[in-house]
């Protein structure tokens, strides 16, 4: 598992439409990670009383760093799967599917890229 995890270390990724001193020798198209997530009993509970008292709220912090990291993950394993070394123009969604239930996408444009 760890092979395959290691492909992705070397992967470039940005937010940007270009890699400063890489050129883009092939676009093998938009690529995704989605997840749905949704928050249970007890994390509504203690997210509600962090809520209460104000401030940073980190139970719903954590849910939404783990639901983009998974995504993110799953992004990279389809620029993988498209025999990509780097990302370009990648984006983060997310939408409400229903009360309480988030779908998280990452998305971006794989490339096969060069150093110039």
């Amino acid at each position: 598992m760890f092979e395959y995890y290691k492909s992705f270390i070397n992967m470039l990724v940005t937010t940007s439409t270009h890699l400063e001193g890489y050129k883009v020798t092939e676009h093998l198209g938009v690529i995704r990670g989605i997840t749905v997530r949704s928050r249970g009993v007890g994390g509504n509970f203690l997210g509600g009383l962090q809520t209460l008292v104000g401030g940073r709220n980190s139970v719903y912090t954590d849910l939404c760093e783990q639901a983009r990291q998974e995504a993110y993950d799953l992004m990279m394993q389809h620029a993988h799967q498209h025999g990509a070394n780097a990302v370009i123009n990648m984006r983060y969604d997310a939408n409400e599917v229903m009360q309480g239930v988030t779908e998280v996408l990452a998305y971006g444009t794989a490339v096969k890229v060069e150093k110039v």
